[in-house]
């Protein structure tokens, strides 16, 4: 069963935002504690130590955790990069993935993005492949729409997509019955809008570019969070946890943060149950943009 939150690890290993070892293996473990145990990371973040760290992380702790990867995305020199989908590159890519996370079996091993010129059939065919071999447990997609995810389900069942939901980005909500239809669960990346929605200071200038449309959001979440004495972020993540309600499917937001007090807040905000008044003027602000 996924757990109702889980962790995201991208920051952990940015070089303008690096945390420490000790210090991101202490938000790890501190999540595992909280029951945030789907701790997710990727090939490609900082090109591979993110997961060297998380797997050193929760060696101790590997049956608690639900351990998430992705793959599919190639760095070339410099900030370029490609796609690859084909049968043996997708074998390679968990064969790395799974040394550097130090483990015999990846719990949700996610394809990045599809690759235009190979079909997504060969792709989920050769994730089937480690299914059945036992190195992944259950596979999932990040960044298709409806229709690629139904070639790919018929391939071999999908456990879950992983994309970007929030108050700031929607778009998702048109795939979502397929989803419901399906019984596939959503792994909501950015939950609290690329932290723009969870800042303490003012960020409306930032949110005006990355999200247009929806400049009055930051005062409708801090009217929100002030009256139950609640941060902005808490109230933006509970709306996500109240969406999932909504369309009857299973989501685990993967809220990402180096710091262990921001962690405990957004493990509290699964619990907070917005009332009919709030949610409506959440969405007002929120739909501006759609």
């Amino acid at each position: 069963m996924a757990p109702a939150q889980g962790l995201g690890c991208m920051r952990m290993t940015e070089p303008a935002t690096l945390t420490g070892p000790s210090e991101a293996a202490a938000v790890i473990n501190h999540a595992l504690d909280l029951g945030a145990t789907m701790i997710d990371t990727s090939d490609m973040y900082g090109r591979g130590r993110n997961e060297e760290m998380v797997g050193r992380a929760i060696r101790h702790r590997r049956a608690e955790a639900v351990l998430c990867t992705r793959f599919g995305v190639v760095f070339g020199p410099g900030d370029s990069w490609s796609v690859r989908g084909d049968a043996p590159f997708v074998r390679a890519s968990c064969e790395a993935s799974l040394k550097r996370l130090g483990t015999d079996v990846i719990d949700l091993y996610y394809l990045a993005r599809p690759h235009v010129n190979v079909p997504l059939e060969e792709t989920i065919g050769a994730m089937a492949d480690l299914v059945a071999e036992g190195k992944v447990r259950h596979i999932g997609l990040s960044e298709v729409s409806g229709e690629e995810l139904r070639r790919a389900h018929a391939v071999h069942p999908v456990s879950a997509v992983q994309s970007e939901w929030s108050l700031g980005a929607r778009r998702i909500e048109a795939m979502v019955p397929v989803c419901a239809e399906l019984g596939v669960g959503v792994v909501p990346f950015s939950p609290n809008g690329r932290g723009l929605l969870s800042a303490r200071d003012d960020r409306s200038a930032q949110i005006a570019r990355t999200f247009p449309g929806r400049e009055e959001l930051p005062d409708v979440l801090r009217e929100i969070a002030g009256a139950r004495g609640v941060r902005p972020g808490q109230i933006a993540l509970a709306w996500v946890h109240h969406r999932a309600r909504v369309w009857g499917i299973a989501v685990t937001p993967i809220p990402g943060t180096r710091r262990l007090d921001h962690l405990e807040e957004n493990v509290a905000a699964a619990g907070i149950a917005l009332d009919d008044g709030e949610l409506a003027r959440l969405d007002a602000a929120s739909m501006a943009g759609v």
